[in-house]
């Protein structure tokens, strides 16, 4: 079964090779929809945007939002603060909800006895298993200045990848050490983590800290990343080679 759905403002998209109940892949979506609901920053409904507005104080959030809270601050402790959601006047928890909502989306589809597939929302992925062929699954680093072209092609399996990057969504993420500069020096930057959890929240985090980013991520235990600066020139971590085949 392959599906995929405009969610959460991107494409996500599910694949399961061992399993045809398709009730599976609705009650993943349905929890995808509830994410989106609860965490959107966009839409005046959520309870996020609710806190922002002074609505809901934060500590009588949900204790979905709260545990995203601690979340959020265990990222920000383990990163030198370079990892926060806090924007200035108001919480944005986009850094670390899509990884988590993947990640438990993934959960969900192994307590369902799937033991082959992958969640790709917005290009970030976690992959489990084996393919149709019984390879490992293959996914694509984008050229950020050319998006149709493909740079690397790697395979994975039974791990979680994230991108983050200027060049689709534009200036989003920014130092937190120093405000209202956007990073500039660096265009793109994948990491390769034991999940998508995982590598999105060290993604976004190495990304806010520009060219030394990609340094963050080498001395990580069973973390794997590639960056690739303003100028076009890559910079892959040491065993990053182990997921390329081409």
């Amino acid at each position: 079964m392959k599906s995929t759905r405009i969610l959460m403002g991107m494409p996500i998209t599910i694949e399961v090779l061992d399993s045809d109940d398709e009730g599976v892949i609705e009650s993943v979506f349905a929890y995808f929809t509830h994410i989106d609901e609860t965490f959107s920053t966009y839409k005046d409904t959520s309870e996020i945007s609710a806190i922002n507005a002074g609505r809901i104080a934060p500590e009588s959030a949900s204790a979905e939002m709260r545990a995203v809270f601690a979340l959020a601050e265990q990222t920000r402790q383990e990163t030198d603060g370079y990892f926060n959601i806090w924007r200035g006047d108001r919480y944005d928890p986009a850094g670390i909800v899509k990884g988590l909502a993947i990640a438990h989306a993934a959960d969900m589809l192994r307590l369902a006895n799937c033991a082959n597939f992958y969640v790709d929302a917005g290009g970030d992925i976690e992959a489990v298993g084996r393919n149709a062929e019984g390879q490992f699954w293959r996914v694509g680093i984008r050229n950020p200045f050319d998006i149709r072209q493909i740079v690397k092609v790697l395979a994975i399996s039974d791990c979680g990848l994230a991108t983050s990057g200027t060049y689709i969504r534009g200036q989003h993420v920014y130092n937190p050490h120093a405000p209202g500069q956007p990073i500039t020096d660096i265009v793109s930057l994948t990491v390769i983590g034991p999940d998508v959890y995982e590598a999105d929240r060290f993604a976004t985090a190495a990304f806010a800290m520009g060219r030394y980013g990609i340094m963050f991520i080498e001395q990580l235990a069973d973390f794997e990343g590639y960056m690739i600066d303003a100028g076009g020139q890559a910079t892959p971590t040491s065993g990053f080679r182990r997921y390329v085949i081409s």
